[in-house]
């Protein structure tokens, strides 16, 4: 990580801060979920960036970038991320996301059709309406607050017991990415989602969507998109839930790497 950089562009009206491995390499922008930060992604980003300038921003409302006071909803996003490529000067970049980060990959490879290169969608968080509306409805802004009156320390230890396998490095960066999202940012749970269905059909680039065995995406729904397009195609990672890049993060980089050799071209 020596050799990496942190920045901060005007984009879409705001600031959008990030990290950046650099040089001069195929460009690969990953986006993490709600509650993370660019941060969160630097263990896939060692395993990437021998081939690839990895570029990792913080979502609004998440990290150092700015925290409006609207505008959170996934087409706000997506022009964050299409504001950050023209302001960076990308060319035909990769675009990566989990969770939320992925939903929102897929609203902008939608938008730019062939001006990227290809996709991957980590467990994004293609949800049927019924479960948009029970999230919305559920305590996770409660929650969120109690969590930023505690200590890190506290959090930091509660994060030990619940994810023992995953290391402190990594626990220490997600919850530091916790502690700096601003409540607003959760406006993102508003129903209704874009189409998700929709949205892959429109994909335009060779796509990768990554699901674990139990995670918010089934293989039912990973074998339904693919008949959708046939641009996609999907891997499973066994014994994996929503949190698959922390969980199993050599396997979902070997996944990533793999279909990057063997399909972007």
């Amino acid at each position: 990580m020596t050799n990496w950089t942190s920045g901060v562009c005007q984009a879409n009206g705001i600031d959008i801060h990030y990290l950046r491995t650099g040089g001069g390499k195929p460009p690969l922008i990953a986006l993490h979920g709600l509650t993370g930060s660019g941060a969160c992604w630097t263990l896939l980003a060692r395993a990437l960036e021998d081939s690839y300038d990895v570029i990792m921003p913080d979502a609004r409302g998440h990290g150092a970038s700015s925290a409006p006071l609207h505008g959170y909803l996934y087409r706000d996003l997506a022009s964050d991320v299409i504001g950050l490529i023209e302001a960076l000067g990308l060319v035909a970049p990769i675009l990566l996301g989990h969770s939320m980060g992925g939903m929102t990959v897929a609203v902008v490879a939608s938008e730019v059709g062939t001006a990227i290169r290809g996709v991957i969608l980590a467990d994004p968080t293609f949800l049927s309406p019924e479960r948009q509306r029970e999230v919305y409805e559920s305590d996770v802004v409660a929650q969120h607050r109690r969590l930023l009156s505690l200590d890190k320390t506290e959090v930091l230890a509660q994060a030990r017991l619940r994810h023992p396998h995953r290391s402190i490095e990594l626990l220490e960066r997600i919850i530091d990415a916790r502690l700096q999202t601003q409540v607003k940012a959760f406006e993102v749970l508003t129903p209704p989602n874009p189409d998700f269905r929709d949205l892959v059909g429109s994909v335009s680039v060779p796509a990768l969507l990554v699901v674990g065995d139990n995670g918010v995406v089934t293989l039912e729904t990973a074998r339904e998109l693919q008949t959708l397009n046939q641009r996609l195609r999907y891997e499973l990672i066994p014994k994996a839930g929503h949190g698959l890049p922390y969980d199993r993060p050599d396997e979902f980089a070997a996944a990533v790497r793999s279909f990057l050799e063997t399909t972007i071209v």
